[in-house]
């Protein structure tokens, strides 16, 4: 009997991914299918915050601030493996927005979203604390330091999808949506394998439009729907440096074009820089940071730190395009990050398309895209607002235990280094065990890849998160890519492409598919 499935999915991002997780929760049958790897788009390629967005208190968004400042604690509380919280400094700079305008935004952010177990904000001398030392001497005496949250951006898509595949939604990665069409009761999504060009037709009650860029191009492909929103792509770009200083705060520094720069301890060793904002033209696939943006952000950060950041000293750049909703700024900057859904019904068949979102508002986006679906699925109603008290997989655990999780590591497995037991923690969680499974030696977890990754690592990978190539490894499941050396990256992946084959039939075991 042709199974059919309530409701049918087109992109594996983060917002797709909540969905597929919230539905299937639910108890809907799901079918997400994503043409590249999960996250390969705009989800992997943030600022790694979940943060209610200061800057957006300017453009008056207290809606959108207020929801992503709630989701905030939401978020590190069913994942406080890969969120944590991070102080941000805020100089002040006379030539710029003022101090009393400072703190009257910090203070709304504070009290917009209903802050619990995060500290509020301090003002800080600059000139006598040690955040002040990294700064030109005598250029800044007084500042600001606030609380938000970072997040590694692609591991929370993958972990949001395992949780879908857990709950029963099927989860197909490099996998196209090529044409949508209708049979009169059902959505019918032809798709085809980017690999093997395998095809499959699937039927669904309910389909849902996370595309991100490539949303109007899900359209035109037979769903018989004009678009009457538009989607606007901005650029961000970032760039990292060897770590600039030596605390654990972060900087939120303002430029004078009115944008802002953050500068953020990332992966121990370094300092990631960004983000621009800029209108973008070209095909989200091919989105690279430009000579232009890294010597912007290099600059801006001239304004601030007595050592300056050069391109030379770049080890790693990367940008994405941000789908957002066309609300007619004139400038990217301003432009709505808020989301926007649009719902037809050809033929009386729901297709709901997602414009615009944050990553820390994903979690209700999925919410609400699911109320919109209500009256056409059996169970859109049931159960609302679970998501936000069921963990993510690793994450059932006080926000408080994280450091206790890697001492208890280094004591079952006293043979990992503390830089990899923190980083096997940081990834996986209360997961940790299972990935690592009875290992006594460094031996037992196979091949040593370089960077800390090793065989046993690589097949969990491959069998329980979709990884397919050494890029799924090193740069989304993780940063390693940032230790390892090409070399090592080219027989990670030679080394896939000789075991993929097994991995992969495990893998549709566990719930997922290659």
């Amino acid at each position: 009997m042709e199974r059919i499935y309530d409701l049918a999915i087109v992109g594996g991002g983060v917002n797709g991914c909540g969905i597929a997780r919230d539905a299937a929760g639910r108890g809907n049958s799901v079918f997400l299918c994503e043409m590249n790897d999960l996250a390969s788009g705009t989800s992997s390629w943030s600022t790694k915050l979940v943060h209610g967005g200061l800057r957006y208190l300017e453009y008056y968004e207290f809606r959108l601030v207020r929801e992503a400042l709630i989701e905030r604690e939401i978020l590190w509380q069913i994942a406080p493996h890969i969120i944590r919280p991070l102080r941000f400094v805020l100089p002040h700079h006379a030539g710029l927005r003022p101090a009393w305008l400072l703190r009257l935004g910090l203070f709304l952010y504070d009290h917009l979203g209903g802050r619990k177990l995060l500290p509020p904000t301090r003002s800080v001398n600059l000139r006598s604390d040690e955040v002040g030392r990294p700064l030109i001497a005598g250029r800044y005496s007084k500042g600001f330091e606030y609380s938000d949250c970072f997040v590694d951006d692609a591991r929370l898509v993958v972990l949001t999808a395992r949780d879908a595949a857990d709950r029963g939604a099927v989860i197909r990665t490099r996998t196209r949506a090529t044409e949508i069409r209708q049979d009169g009761s059902h959505w019918l999504v032809t798709t085809e394998n980017t690999q093997t060009g395998e095809r499959e037709t699937i039927k669904a009650r309910a389909l849902v439009n996370a595309a991100g860029p490539w949303v109007e191009q899900v359209l035109s492909t037979g769903a018989g729907v004009n678009a009457k929103a538009k989607v606007r792509l901005v650029q961000g770009s970032h760039i990292v440096v060897r770590k600039l200083y030596d605390h654990d705060r972060a900087y939120i520094f303002q430029n004078a074009d009115g944008r802002i720069i953050f500068a953020i301890p990332y992966q121990q060793d370094f300092t990631l820089i960004g983000t621009t904002d800029r209108d973008y033209q070209g095909d989200p696939a091919k989105v690279k940071a430009t000579d232009e943006e890294i010597s912007y952000l290099c600059a801006a950060l001239g304004e601030y730190l007595a050592k300056p950041v050069t391109p030379a000293d770049v080890v790693w750049s990367y940008s994405g395009v941000r789908p957002l909703y066309d609300d007619g700024a004139s400038e990217a900057k301003a432009a709505t990050r808020d989301y926007v859904f649009e719902l037809d019904t050809p033929g009386g068949l729901p297709l709901l398309s997602i414009y615009g979102g944050k990553i820390t508002t994903y979690r209700r986006l999925s919410e609400e895209a699911l109320e919109r679906l209500g009256p056409y699925l059996k169970g859109a109603n049931a159960e609302e607002g679970w998501t936000g008290k069921a963990p993510l997989p690793g994450g059932d655990m006080k926000v408080q235990a994280v450091t206790g999780l890697i001492a208890d590591l280094r004591k079952t497995y006293p043979f990992l280094t503390d830089a990899h037991a923190k980083r096997i923690a940081l990834a996986y969680g209360t997961r940790a065990a299972t990935m690592l499974g009875f290992a006594t030696s460094a031996s037992d977890l196979g091949q040593d890849f370089g960077g800390t990754l090793t065989e046993r690592e690589v097949r969990y990978l491959m069998t329980n998160e979709w990884a397919l190539t050494a890029e799924d490894i090193v740069w989304r499941r993780s940063k390693l890519g940032l230790r390892m050396s090409a070399a090592e990256i080219a027989a990670l992946d030679a080394w896939i492409v000789a075991n993929r084959d097994r991995s992969a039939a495990t893998a549709r075991e566990a719930g997922g598919r290659a």
